[in-house]
């Protein structure tokens, strides 16, 4: 029989020999590095999460114990270190060994020829590649065969076998032999033992049939296999091989790779942000992002992120129907620090959301918006002490509400005849700020303002704002966002400049580069602000007037409750028509993050103002981030917009009889009741 097949076998082999391609023309997937699994990292470079559809993590040759080598070698190749990538003696001896046994017993092809294939199977596109790839015709194995030879020049031994066991599948969704040694044994690749590497290498030629998982009997009967082959070759002696046979299957099953944003190990939120950011906004394919082998360096800082899910769990439990949502965001870069929702990412459970609330659009932010008007006013040459005697309630001059007049009344400790800008806006009064938007004309400026320092609207855009001249824009009633609201006041504290909100510093590809979009550059890297989108003078003025609403002095102030000591904090509460929603905005040079705490499902009365739980969020959060860092002062306020009251360091305003002088109790909030006779839409906001 081997005399009959010898000719053909070996006219194969001398026709593979005599068509291979040169070495620069070997095909990009088998001449690059090979690919795996994408790694997500944190701020810090721990791994988030991966990304994959074959769990496949490649390891280098000495990240594999030597016993693994010798025991693939030894029961797929046994002639491995001795041909050039064809062994014709080997095919031709397999051949005449199935024929007798009638079934197959020895596999015919070379460890570098099962390489060619597992590449080109498991890299195709398409279905036919994967077709051309796996056909049992003569073309296949003869174009196998010149790739092998050329495999052999291009590649030492070693990184031939090193990369065929980084490629082999060993069944269970384990690619490669780091993943199988951590999918059959919770062990990694370099600390495999005899009898292990012996099961896992008897696995290759039959996955499904020789798991250790499902079938103990037979994964046995072929691990001793190996065994005895090794024992054949003199990989092992008697002693060993006698030893290693006797022992039992003993498998300790790992769970595998973490896949997705549902096993992130930390901020599953943020990682569902970042997702939709890879693929929507930088273009980054499914394909790509899922096999493709990246390395995705994010801007998620642990400590921040561990620290506001506490803060939110501080106040709600986990699934509560009230949604609490802390976002911080880094001012200067547009950095994404951290998301926390009380809420688990993408199980079934009850206490589970798939949605990134923190990206959401649905209630408004309430007396948050105030800030946009005062910075348009600031912008108009309105200084921070102008001064304004509204009524109680105030009818607007400038606004209507469906034709009628349009009404807004002062809550409780904001009901203060005679304001400048500063006090009516850590006093939060509605009529004043009314009052204000009046003097201004037009909700245009106020809008405006707002689009620059980075929110968007979603519900109405803002040309539908403008043209409905709506005036509840000031008291917060558009549907907000809190990584939108937290990327505004980051502009304040940056000094005006604007950065669009990032999840992501660099990409790089399975090689280690960087990865590039069609025209060449990278994708993913750099920052993108725009210097002065507010003037810097409104930036600082604005900041030096809001350090009132948070830090101790400032009796009827409504953001006392997120004061951390030692360090300046500026910052606005909200809470809107209903107390649908509450919000705290605040921020240092360093950080800005916002609070919303709604029912995502529906309307629902949060209870509170957004300086009681908004407020007291945010401080759990931020407080153990700022006791270690060092403190930041926030740039003087600029002279002129400042007028007679903003300074750098402001002493406490003496108490008026109408302001409260417990500077704990939160003021933020609109009376729902309008006087007989009158017309308020209650979907306006305090």
């Amino acid at each position: 029989m081997a005399a009959f097949l010898f000719p053909l076998v070996g006219g194969a082999g001398l026709l593979a020999r005599n068509s291979a391609p040169p070495p620069d023309e070997l095909p990009a997937n088998l001449s690059g590095d090979l690919w795996g699994n994408s790694r997500v990292l944190a701020a810090d470079g721990s791994v988030i999460t991966t990304f994959y559809v074959n769990d496949r993590v490649p390891v280098t040759t000495e990240q594999i114990a030597p016993v693994m080598k010798r025991a693939m070698v030894a029961i797929e190749d046994a002639r491995f270190y001795e041909h050039s990538g064809l062994d014709v003696r080997g095919t031709a001896r397999a051949l005449v060994t199935n024929v007798a046994a009638g079934s197959v017993q020895q596999g015919g092809s070379t460890l570098t020829q099962q390489l060619v294939k597992q590449t080109r199977a498991q890299t195709a596109d398409t279905a036919e590649e994967r077709q051309a790839a796996t056909e049992g015709s003569l073309g296949r194995k003869l174009r196998e065969a010149r790739l092998a030879l050329v495999l052999e020049e291009a590649y030492s031994k070693d990184e031939i076998l090193t990369r065929y066991l980084n490629t082999v599948y060993f069944g269970h969704g384990a690619y490669g032999i780091q993943a199988a040694a951590q999918r059959y044994f919770s062990v990694d690749a370099a600390d495999l033992i005899l009898p292990q590497a012996a099961m896992l290498a008897g696995l290759v030629q039959s996955p499904a049939n020789d798991n250790p998982l499902t079938d103990p009997a037979a994964a046995l009967t072929r691990r001793n296999q190996v065994l005895q082959r090794m024992y054949e070759t003199g990989y092992i002696d008697a002693r060993r091989l006698a030893a290693a046979s006797a022992r039992p299957v003993v498998v300790d099953p790992g769970p595998g790779s973490p896949n997705g944003c549902i096993d992130a190990t930390v901020g599953g939120f943020f990682c569902a942000y970042l997702e939709q950011y890879l693929q929507q906004q930088l273009g980054i394919s499914r394909d790509i992002l899922d096999d493709g082998g990246l390395t995705i360096q994010t801007t998620l800082r642990p400590d921040v992120q561990v620290a506001g899910d506490q803060a939110v769990l501080n106040q709600l439990p986990m699934g509560d129907p009230l949604a609490g949502m802390y976002t911080a965001v880094e001012p200067g870069t547009g950095h994404v620090l951290a998301m926390s929702v009380n809420r688990r990412y993408g199980c079934p459970e009850p206490d589970c959301e798939s949605v990134v609330l923190n990206t959401a659009y649905s209630q408004g932010a309430g007396s948050t918006f105030k800030v946009f008007t005062a910075a348009a006013a600031l912008e108009r040459g309105f200084a921070a002490d102008y001064t304004l005697t509204p009524s109680n309630p105030y009818v607007s001059r400038v606004y209507t509400n469906n034709g009628r007049p349009y009404e807004v009344r002062a809550f409780a400790n904001a009901d203060v005849r005679t304001m400048t800008m500063e006090q009516a806006l850590y006093l939060s009064s509605n009529t004043y700020f009314m009052a204000l938007q009046d003097a201004l004309g037009s909700v245009e400026g106020p809008v405006r303002v707002a689009e620059r320092m980075g929110m968007r609207f979603t519900a109405s855009s803002a040309d539908q704002i403008i043209g409905g001249n709506r005036g509840s824009f000031t008291l917060g009633a558009e549907a907000t966002s809190p990584l939108d609201l937290a990327s505004a006041y980051a502009t304040l504290a940056a000094g005006g400049t604007r950065c669009d909100p990032t999840p992501v510093t660099a990409i790089l590809d399975r090689n280690g580069e960087p990865l590039t979009g069609p025209e060449g550059t990278p994708v993913g890297s750099g920052d993108n602000c725009t210097p002065a989108a507010v003037a810097p003078a409104v930036a600082t003025t604005l900041a030096q007037m809001m350090r009132k609403d948070v830090e101790p002095g400032y009796p009827g102030q409504t953001a006392a409750a997120a004061y951390v000591p030692g360090h300046q904090i500026a910052g606005k509460t909200g809470t809107t028509q209903n107390n649908f929603s509450i919000a705290f905005a605040g921020y240092t040079p360093q950080y800005s993050a916002s609070v919303m705490v709604l029912n995502p499902k529906g309307n629902q009365d949060v209870g509170g103002q957004g300086g009681g739980m908004g407020a007291g969020i945010w401080h759990d959060a931020m407080a153990p981030i700022l006791t270690t860092a060092p403190r930041a002062p926030f740039p003087p306020a600029d002279p002129v917009l400042a007028g007679s009251t903003v300074q750098a360091n402001p002493p406490p305003p003496a108490a008026t009889a109408a302001q409260n002088t417990d500077a704990n109790t939160p003021t933020d909030e609109n009376s729902d009741t309008p006087d007989p006779g009158t017309t308020r839409d209650n979907r306006f906001e305090d």
